[in-house]
């Protein structure tokens, strides 16, 4: 090799700009979020005995493969109980089912759960593209209605076509499927792993069934429209959508794993503030936060020139330093992210600068909080008020194989809205 050209990768790689460190402001005091459930490992429920003996000895269950993803919550609209739906999506093999809710049964390593809307959707493990093959997040509406985003994937081989499956909870039928066409994907290495639904017609005048669907496809660099009255989908790439390689490395506890993922987290901001509507979004491998306005997102004509599509109406809301996981925001325009460093909920009024002195942390726990992937804001209906749901599951130990299932590894926990904002105590806690 010239000597020049060694002299100049040794000048790089000395001065290459590195991510900076931020310094957020925090007492030392942990908060204590309200745990609903925790697991060492999770415990699957079974048709029968039998078919739990045979999954294990196909291979088709191995309790040490699945990892939780993503935590929602169904309250009826007439009373009853409360409904908390998980994913644990089939990464590789020996995931029995990815979809499920949590039964009040408890078992040696935590609450017990069952596969939904059955067993039967999930047997085949993609044999069978009217049931589902791997679902990473699902999406609950204002009606009752449960999205789920299924990639169609088990380790990038693509059984299936992607789909979004809208069961109606209070009935568990089926109302509605969508397959991705072929060139809003890429087989082998798409994987849609976030689904958000903003319903046009919402209750009480409305019935949820006008709606855009956004899904995040981070390992393809893409977020894919569905514009359900319209039948149709559209694909959104370019540099806005892609990660950041200085932040590839993602560390937390002190603990790094290697991750190059783009748009992952989606959000809109809410009705009522008299704002232009935006999906605000991020790369799990980014510092970013962005922003794209809905009116130009849901036109599928503006995103006919590929890479080169609309990026002038792109807003960089600002800069973190950090990663974060999921988000959600609330209806009064608060923004909630669980950052990696420091181990916590930070929160941020979308109506003010998306600066360092307006990220506020509102909760730090390094042991209960290690890696927030499932985030959710649900209307509580005996009050109206707001809950965020949060789903932990120590990713860094999953992918650096430090795992211990002696300990607490998964948790499920909630705070209210309110009660985040104001630094109360989360009731129930």
């Amino acid at each position: 090799m010239d000597l020049n050209i060694q002299m100049c990768i040794i000048q790089y790689y000395t001065h290459r700009p590195k991510p900076s460190q931020p310094t957020f402001e925090h007492d030392q005091q942990y908060k204590k979020l309200y745990r609903v459930y925790e697991w060492k490992n999770i415990q699957y429920g079974f048709p029968s005995e039998r078919e739990r003996e045979e999954v294990l000895r196909s291979g088709r269950y191995n309790p040490d493969s699945p990892i939780p993803i993503d935590i929602d919550v169904y309250y009826p609209p007439q009373g009853g109980a409360v409904r908390h739906f998980i994913t644990t999506p089939r990464f590789g093999q020996g995931v029995p089912y990815s979809l499920a809710y949590v039964t009040q049964v408890q078992r040696e390593n935590g609450s017990e759960i069952q596969a939904y809307p059955s067993y039967d959707w999930h047997k085949t493990h993609g044999g069978d593209c009217d049931g589902l093959t791997s679902v990473y997040r699902v999406h609950i509406d204002a009606c009752g209605q449960m999205w789920i985003l299924d990639s169609g994937e088990i380790e990038f081989v693509q059984h299936c076509a992607p789909q979004v499956v809208v069961i109606d909870l209070a009935t568990n039928q089926l109302i509605h499927r969508y397959r991705l066409p072929e060139d809003t994907f890429k087989a082998k290495v798409s994987r849609f792993v976030t689904i958000l639904a903003d319903i046009q017609d919402p209750p009480p005048q409305g019935v949820c069934k006008d709606a855009y669907v956004y899904m995040a496809d981070p390992t393809s660099k893409a977020i894919v429209v569905y514009d359900v009255k319209g039948n149709r989908s559209w694909r959104v790439e370019n540099k806005f959508t892609y990660p950041d390689a200085r932040f590839g490395t993602l560390t937390v506890a002190g603990e790094s794993f290697e991750l190059l993922d783009g748009a992952f987290a989606l959000a809109i901001t809410p009705n009522g503030l008299g704002l232009r509507r935006h999906l605000i979004f991020h790369a799990l491998s980014n510092e970013l936060e962005l922003a794209i306005p809905l009116d130009v997102l849901q036109n599928s004509t503006r995103w006919q020139q590929g890479i080169s599509s609309s990026l002038q109406e792109f807003v960089t809301l600002g800069r973190r330093g950090v990663q974060c996981g999921a988000h959600a925001v609330s209806r009064r325009g608060f923004w909630f992210c669980g950052f990696l460093e420091p181990i916590g909920i930070f929160g941020w009024n979308i109506q003010t600068p998306y600066a360092r002195p307006n990220l506020q942390l509102l909760a730090l726990n390094p042991d209960t909080l290690q890696f927030v992937s499932g985030m959710k804001i649900v209307t509580r209906p005996s009050d109206g008020q707001e809950e965020l749901w949060l789903l932990s599951n120590r990713l860094q130990k999953v992918f650096g194989g430090t795992i211990d299932y002696k300990e607490i590894n998964y948790r499920v926990q909630r705070c209210d809205v309110d009660d985040m904002l104001q630094g109360r105590g989360c009731a129930g806690s």
